[in-house]
């Protein structure tokens, strides 16, 4: 069993926090494949108001323990050795990276399909909100898809 992890960040997501994942993994060797996934909020426009940013909330326990869970089902699944996922709390502006899930492997095929499939779960199994904040007084909930 791996263990429970932190894949809450407060903010967004830096560029330089990516490339620092990335460059942490020179050194392993046996890893022939990185797949990696970045969510980036929208400027959308809905009824005519366009998204400035999106505020993301969770319940971390709740939230942890589901990503444990589908964190062990695709190592079960997939020869692959490493795999991170972040995913920004907070009021992240449009442009900024708010969701970074990066897998490793020996081989492409199971480092795309981990991180195909980690992506899809996560949207659908794990329970963060998304306000999409128009302004400073307007909002609705965003629906993951």
């Amino acid at each position: 069993m791996h263990k429970k992890r932190n894949s809450f960040v407060e903010g967004p997501i830096s560029p330089a926090f990516i490339a620092d994942a990335i460059a942490k993994h020179q050194s392993k060797t046996d890893i022939g494949a990185h797949q990696i996934f970045l969510g980036q909020v929208r400027k959308d426009m809905i009824h005519e108001k366009e998204i400035q940013a999106i505020e993301y909330t969770t319940y971390k326990d709740l939230a942890e323990d589901i990503i444990a869970e589908i964190r062990e089902a695709i190592f079960s699944k997939y020869e692959i050795t490493c795999m991170h996922i972040h995913h920004s709390l907070g009021k992240i502006e449009a442009g900024e990276i708010c969701f970074f899930v990066f897998t490793s492997s020996k081989h492409r095929k199971a480092a795309t399909d981990a991180c195909e499939e980690l992506v899809e779960r996560i949207k659908k199994e794990v329970p963060i909100w998304g306000k999409e904040l128009f302004n400073e007084s307007s909002y609705q909930w965003k629906e993951n898809k």
